[in-house]
């Protein structure tokens, strides 16, 4: 069952973010096992993301490598919405 994440926190500013994906580049966690999809959002100069993975554990596991990259970089996040999938259309 797919899970939809979507995900709003303090202080991740766009170059926070570009920076952020560069080290989950570096890291070979660019594109992780287990996500279906990702957007990165932006208002008020704060990104949003909302993602769509395959399952909890899957999305837990990236986490593993994401929150100390975005600890370092003085990001908190909040709690993120989860929310199971129940339909998506792609175009």
């Amino acid at each position: 069952m797919a899970l939809g994440f979507y995900i709003t926190g303090t202080g991740f500013t766009q170059e926070r973010y570009d920076t952020t994906t560069a080290q989950l580049e570096e890291a070979g966690a660019g594109a992780p096992e287990g996500r279906i999809s990702h957007v990165a959002l932006e208002t008020g100069g704060e990104i949003q993301v909302f993602d769509i993975w395959e399952s909890q554990e899957a999305f837990d596991a990236f986490g593993a490598t994401l929150v100390p990259i975005l600890n370092a970089a003085g990001i908190e996040l909040n709690e993120p919405m989860v929310a199971r999938v129940h339909n998506e259309i792609k175009g």
